[in-house]
């Protein structure tokens, strides 16, 4: 049988369009490079961001910075920062008395979200006004699933979803949505880092946490088991890591010190303020290819968003045992300065939730150690994974000086 005229038109009209798409493609990922930021130094990696629109009609994008691996990014895995406020890049610096050089060892894709954080916007302000995690979650996805048409070589690259604090929550629905609506992504893992996990633990064992630091007095800690609260621990410790200096801004520190230190000044982290100045500079904003939409400008806290506070108490903790059995690898990783989601609460919950799983033990609970110089590092055993004081500060200083750089 002869093949019939409009079959061959049909192929050639297939060809084009596919041709067409992979242009489009190509264009929008190159559109969206970044060539450099204000002050960054040189690096050796691909760097892009820009927005996905996760809903075209209500007009909500979320924004993204993506940064290839330096070494070899084509055959690196994927990582998924959700709500990232700032990614670290390539830089040097000297904590310890010597010049160390980090680098990005594999792919990573940061996202502000939900809709209203950061540069991610929603034109219909109404969005703000019922936000909750389901819709978080539907949203994440639907920006994964746009993101790898426009980025289609990373589509079957192994996926990994990080986060911290919050995202104890974003997190672990985002894997399970994904595990669920069977969406064509190699998800294999997730890490989460002090994680809100199950409201009534996490929240209640910071009374202990704070008092085995030596923070408040055992008057204070007896009447804080007994729900009564306190303001006894000082202004001038931070809550996320309660021996890390505390930095105050140039007039407040003018203004403490005329003051003597009084404890009404208020405290902000120098990271914060640093981040805060950086990201509304227009040129900084332009490199970015950022706008601000429905904001005057960038804040580390969103103050349009209605979130409904009821999400705080739904727990996710059994979200991971779902995703352990479904085969996806669960990190848990606390660190020993956090008193806000303390170590002590991931650790109760998560060995719980290892005996309700019937886990073993593959590695003892031991000390780990950077290679580098033999700096204890933490601790670690099964699926949970403590950062203790010395490489957690180092962190906390290399992040602080990154930012400062910037």
């Amino acid at each position: 049988m002869q093949p019939q005229p409009w079959t061959f038109f049909l192929k050639i009209f297939a060809t084009i369009t596919l041709i067409q798409t992979l242009l489009n493609q190509h264009s929008i990922s190159e559109a969206s490079k970044i060539t450099s930021f204000p002050g960054q130094p040189k690096v050796k990696f691909q760097q892009y961001s820009g927005y996905i629109a996760v809903d075209e009609r209500q007009k909500r994008a979320l924004f993204y910075y993506f940064v290839e691996a330096e070494t070899d990014p084509s055959s690196k895995p994927l990582g998924l920062a959700v709500h990232l406020l700032e990614l670290e890049l390539s830089v040097n610096m000297d904590p310890l008395n010597q010049v160390e050089t980090f680098s990005l060892r594999m792919i990573i894709v940061g996202i502000k979200s939900p809709a209203g954080v950061g540069f991610s916007y929603s034109a219909n302000q109404s969005f703000y006004t019922e936000v909750n995690d389901e819709k978080t979650a539907q949203d994440n996805l639907v920006f994964l699933k746009k993101w790898f048409i426009q980025f289609p070589k990373y589509k079957n690259r192994e996926l990994f979803i990080t986060g911290e604090n919050y995202a104890g929550q974003y997190v672990p629905q985002l894997a399970q949505l994904i595990v669920q609506s069977k969406a064509h992504i190699n998800l294999k893992g997730i890490a989460i880092g002090n994680p809100l996990l199950e409201f009534d633990t996490d929240f209640n064992s910071r009374a202990e946490f704070i008092w085995s630091h030596g923070l408040i007095s055992d008057s204070t800690y007896e009447l804080a088991t007994k729900g009564e609260a306190s303001k006894e621990m000082s202004h001038y410790i931070g809550e996320y890591d309660v021996i890390l200096d505390v930095c105050l801004s140039s007039v407040l520190a003018r203004s403490a010190v005329l003051n003597k230190l009084e404890d009404r000044a208020k405290i902000d982290v120098c990271v914060e303020d640093e981040t805060v100045k950086y990201l509304n500079r227009k040129d900084v904003q332009k490199a970015f290819h950022a706008e601000l939409i429905g904001v005057r400008q960038w804040t580390g806290c969103s103050d349009v968003i209605e979130y409904d506070t009821r999400n705080l108490e739904i727990p996710t903790i059994h979200v991971l045992g779902a995703l352990v059995k479904s085969g996806i690898r669960v990190l848990v990783y606390s660190g020993d300065q956090d008193s806000v989601l303390p170590l002590t609460g991931s650790r109760t919950l998560v060995t719980g939730l290892a005996k309700e799983l019937k886990l073993n033990e593959t590695v003892p609970y031991r000390a780990w150690f950077l290679k580098e110089n033999r700096l204890l590092a933490g601790h670690r055993c099964m699926v949970t994974f403590y950062l203790m004081p010395p490489l957690k500060e180092l962190l906390m200083k290399l992040h602080f000086h990154i930012q400062r750089d910037l």
